[in-house]
């Protein structure tokens, strides 16, 4: 059963070092967690690339299905993980942010729901750098929030509620407000002030809705995503924390 994590021992975190070569110096003060799944076929191979300089490509940590942690790149230094990314202004989210991967074949190689042991590791490693780090719950995101024209990881069975109830992530908001009424221009200025990158409009909408409507992701703007999206901009008693 999944523990509670809204205290996390640091204690608990046990991990396995396989430092990859892949990394740089931050220019940024950490503000974003960035959530992948590795979209290969086991973990040996996602563990091999991120550690390979010829793919230069890396993040801080892997989380296996066992939930075993495996660290590749110290917090300290930049990972290579998030590509040409955007989030609430900040170009280099590399610099920002901290990456974990999550094992998982994907959607090319059989997507499939995360294990309950990879998640208790998942949501013990968030909290602790969530915490470690002061970062909001609205900069925990994942690769196709940051990414939208190009990725589309952790997907639409990345248990997003799970870590909303720990206070780690944001919650879908509930049903009740009137829809705005925005037009599809209007809905995107909106998605933007959000935090989303919607140069490709149709690709932010389909990450909008992958992370806060995943049972419907068709790209369409309709009544539903403009009330979600009102009520994740209204402003709230206990903020974003």
């Amino acid at each position: 059963m999944m523990q509670d994590a809204s205290r996390p021992d640091r204690a608990e975190l046990n991990w396995i070092d396989a430092p990859s070569p892949n990394f740089d110096e931050r220019k940024l003060p950490v503000s974003i967690i960035v959530l992948h799944y590795t979209g290969m076929k086991t973990a040996e191979e996602a563990i091999e690339r991120l550690r390979d300089p010829k793919f230069g490509v890396s993040s801080h940590y892997l989380v296996a299905e066992d939930g075993q942690i495996v660290r590749l790149v110290d917090e300290a230094k930049r990972a290579w993980h998030a590509g040409k990314s955007h989030w609430r202004g900040v170009t280099d989210v590399n610099s920002a942010s901290v990456g974990i991967e999550i094992v998982n074949p994907g959607h090319e190689f059989g997507y499939r729901p995360f294990p309950d042991e990879q998640m208790d590791s998942v949501v013990r490693l968030t909290a602790d750098i969530k915490q470690r780090y002061g970062i909001t719950r609205g900069n925990v995101v994942g690769h196709s929030d940051i990414a939208p024209a190009r990725k589309q990881d952790p997907g639409e069975l990345f248990p997003w509620g799970l870590l909303a109830r720990l206070r780690l992530a944001l919650p879908r908001p509930t049903k009740g407000l009137m829809d705005p009424g925005w037009s599809d221009a209007g809905f995107l200025l909106a998605l933007e002030r959000f935090g989303y990158e919607v140069t490709d409009g149709l690709a932010a909408t389909v990450a909008f809705q992958r992370r806060f409507r995943p049972e419907l992701i068709d790209g369409t703007i309709d009544a539903e995503c403009r009330m979600l999206l009102l009520a994740l901009l209204l402003p709230k008693p206990q903020g974003d924390d």
